[in-house]
């Protein structure tokens, strides 16, 4: 293999896969990245793929191909010379033995590599049927959902975010939770909607790497579609392929709040910020805050025998009911810092049933909070 690369390129292949090259040491090899030139004419294509078994990236990037080839090298340390390499044309070739020679200016490295024919097989899936959605829809719908989904790798079920189609709103729904919170957002994305299978479970992982692909400076519409267990994703240049989470997700409905008795409106950006104060005075590893709704007032207290105790107000345009109820400040804080709205609306039952929270810009974007005893 030779080639000749910008440096933009190969930086931009190598970046997107950093976060899915296995750090572990299971299998050695899975820390490393694929890369696969391709000749045509006289010009020609460099591909960087790489995988964890459970989640595949594979980009195309323009190149100057000498000679074709294959070679499979740390993904890691790759991406860390070439990071450092002067804004010039690196130029990338093969020895004998597979190592990877990195020329670039007057920079030379040889880096020690492995026959790209030892790297493991990328799957090939071919959805059974696909639909084009807008990068910036999809960037919204992960960000408003994703934090809620759960880290504990024994509730498999609910380590991703649950795609779900609403046939007759014909929006596109994303639901996540982790049993303390939950969060959904819809979105109508056209006619397709009917192609996009319903039920299925992205995993966290999957999800993250969807965002950062959405989130790529070229990114405008990318196409997603679904095969047995698992997802595909593309856009003209990148496919991501992952596997679904095989069970099933619990029936979310059931834990929504009815309608809320008590609903008050702040400034996100006030709210926020008080939390964050009040929070300091929270008893370690809760967190819980006390949330006091008068008429006039939203009153916030933490208390710690350890500390002492912080209390502040906040003007509110409210007649009602005084409720008194607690949380976990964290889970406010999240919710609050993915809707980046000027205000939200909190809609209260009592001290002991979920909270809900929305952004008022947004009807379709819902957050639910599970309340704690203080």
């Amino acid at each position: 293999m030779k080639l000749n690369i910008s440096k933009s390129e190969l930086s931009k292949a190598l970046t997107r896969v950093q976060s899915i090259v296995e750090k572990r040491n299971s299998m050695p090899i899975l820390s490393n990245v694929l890369l696969d030139a391709t000749k045509l004419g006289g010009e020609g294509s460099l591909r960087v793929s790489a995988t964890d078994l459970e989640v595949g990236v594979t980009g195309i990037h323009a190149a100057t191909v000498t000679t074709a080839g294959s070679v499979t090298v740390g993904a890691r340390k790759l991406f860390e010379i070439v990071r450092e390499l002067p804004e010039e044309p690196i130029s990338l070739e093969t020895t004998p033995n597979s190592y990877l020679e990195i020329l670039c200016a007057r920079s030379r490295f040889v880096l020690a590599g492995a026959s790209g024919e030892e790297y493991p097989s990328l799957p090939v899936v071919t959805p059974d049927r696909s639909v084009r959605v807008q990068a910036a829809v999809l960037s919204n719908m992960i960000d408003r959902t994703m934090y809620a989904a759960s880290t504990d790798e024994t509730r498999y079920n609910l380590n991703g975010v649950y795609l779900e189609v609403l046939e007759k709103e014909q929006k596109l729904r994303m639901v996540a939770t982790d049993g303390h919170r939950l969060a959904y957002a819809d979105r109508s994305i056209g006619d397709e909607i009917a192609h996009v299978m319903s039920g299925v479970i992205i995993p966290r992982k999957g999800m993250g790497e969807l965002k950062n692909l959405v989130d790529e400076a070229d990114a405008d519409e990318i196409e997603i579609g679904f095969a047995s267990n698992s997802a595909v994703v593309s856009t003209p240049t990148v496919k991501l392929v992952m596997r679904l989470i095989e069970g099933e997700f619990p029936n979310y409905r059931q834990v929504l709040p009815k309608a809320s008795k008590h609903r008050i409106i702040v400034s996100s950006d006030t709210l926020s910020h008080v939390l964050r104060r009040v929070q300091l005075f929270a008893a370690e590893g809760g967190r819980g805050v006390r949330l006091q709704v008068e008429p006039g007032k939203l009153t916030i207290s933490a208390r710690n025998p350890d500390l002492g105790e912080a209390h502040e107000e906040i003007d509110l345009d409210y007649v009602g009911e005084p409720v008194s109820i607690g949380f976990n400040a964290r889970y406010l804080l999240d919710c609050l810092g993915v809707f980046r709205a000027k205000e939200v609306e909190i809609g209260l039952i009592d001290d002991l049933s979920p909270v809900q929270i929305r952004p008022t810009d947004d009807p379709d974007a819902l957050a639910v909070v599970m309340p704690m005893r203080l």
